[in-house]
Parts: structure tokens; C-alpha cells; sequence
């Protein structure tokens, strides 16, 4: 399974690639704005700058809802570097969108996707990638897990190579559950990554073992 990390904190990417583990970034304008970063020109050359960090996809998403706009939008977002993937809106204009650039070989990450009938529609229309909301879906008190384990499911039977993406991810629980879901990627915030390291067990041995060859030095 891919990790990707859901931020646009340059920081943070730099620590979760330290750790030898990042394969990717995802971001989105709410992202951009709680960075502070605004306009066309910033937010470009913001992806430019993970781009220069990261050799992995990194999607960047169109903020149009027409299929013209969604186009254009598209075809300036490649032109920044190579990794870039287009995020696009599980909606009709969205679909069409997916269609047309898969068919111009440029990768797709289909997001906001809530349902079975989402994803067989995303992955017909050839996304490269599909994000179902899991934290999101949770909230409306429904399993996202169960979610990705239909989608899973639906896509081994029909032989669709579009990877699941599991977005939403709020905890470290999230990122076990969609590995045993059948989740091809997940795209975490950096501290449900962090998360993974923390054990009391882990704690309580190493301040065994540090303890004891502290008492073995003395002795020495």
C-alpha cells in the first residue's frame, strides 16, 4: 500500500519524506487556504515547490465545475512538473473530464466519492485514482471502511485498474482498517502517520531496556 500525505504544509511533507516511507501528496484548495496560500500564480508555484520535493504523483485540483473549465485548468496544472495528477469532483462534468484526459494519457484522481456507483463511473471513465471520504462517510454515521472494502470488491470482479485512494483518513485505526479494506493508497494528515509509531508496550520496553544498560554500565 501507498502512503501519501494530505497536506500543503511543506514542512510537514519534507518530515513524513525524512521518514522513507511518503510515495505521494495530496492536496486541495482548503489545503492551499489554510496554508495561507491564495491566487493563481502562489498556488501554482506552490505545487511547483512539492513537486521539487516529492518524485511521487502529487494531485493538484481543478477548482472549475465545467467540463471546458475542468479541461483548461487541467492542461496548466500538467505543464508543472511531471508528478502532477489532476483532481477532479465525482460529478457528471467531472466524469466527462476524467474520460477526456485519460484519453490524452494525463492521471486523474477522482475525489469526493461517497458510493459503490461513484467509483464503477470514476473508474469506467479511466481515473487513475479514486478517493472515497471515509472520515467524511463516518460522520454521517456509515462505515467508510465497509466503503472501500465494496469498492475493493467491485473492482477485483470487474478487473478495473483504477488504485483506491482512501482520503479522509482521521487516525491511525483508518490507515490499518483500509490496508485490510483492500485500499491501493492512503493520504493521511502527517500526525495519523505518526500515529502508526505509537505503542505504551514500545514505551514501556525501551525504557526497560535503556534502564537496564544504564544499571549494567554502573556496574561496570
Amino acid at each position: 500500500m501507498q502512503f501519501f500525505i494530505d497536506t500543503a504544509n511543506l514542512k510537514q511533507i519534507e518530515e513524513a519524506k525524512d521518514l522513507g516511507i511518503l510515495d505521494g501528496v495530496t492536496t486541495n484548495p482548503s489545503l492551499m487556504a489554510k496554508e495561507g496560500i491564495t491566487g493563481q500564480d502562489r498556488i501554482y508555484g506552490h505545487y511547483k515547490a512539492i513537486c521539487d520535493l516529492v518524485d511521487g504523483p502529487v494531485s493538484a485540483e481543478v477548482i472549475s465545475t465545467d467540463y471546458e473549465g475542468m479541461l483548461r485548468e487541467a492542461h496548466q496544472l500538467v505543464d508543472i512538473a511531471p508528478n502532477i495528477v489532476i483532481k477532479i469532483p465525482m460529478i457528471k462534468e467531472g466524469i466527462k473530464a476524467i474520460h477526456s484526459l485519460s484519453q490524452e494519457g494525463i492521471p486523474t484522481n477522482c475525489t469526493l466519492v461517497f458510493s459503490a456507483g461513484q467509483a464503477i463511473l470514476a473508474a469506467k471513465a479511466g481515473a487513475t485514482f479514486l478517493s472515497p471520504f471515509i472520515g467524511r462517510i463516518d460522520d454521517t454515521n456509515w462505515d467508510g471502511i465497509a466503503l472501500i472494502r465494496e469498492i475493493a470488491e467491485v473492482y477485483a470482479i470487474q478487473g478495473f485498474d483504477t488504485l483506491i485512494l482512501a482520503a479522509s483518513i482521521r487516525n491511525a485505526r483508518h490507515i490499518v482498517e483500509s490496508a485490510k479494506a483492500g485500499a491501493d493508497v492512503v493520504t493521511c494528515p502527517l500526525p495519523s502517520i505518526l500515529g502508526l509509531l505509537n505503542h505504551p508496550l514500545t514505551d514501556i520496553g525501551l525504557a526497560k531496556f535503556l534502564s537496564d544498560h544504564q544499571k549494567a554500565e554502573s556496574k561496570a
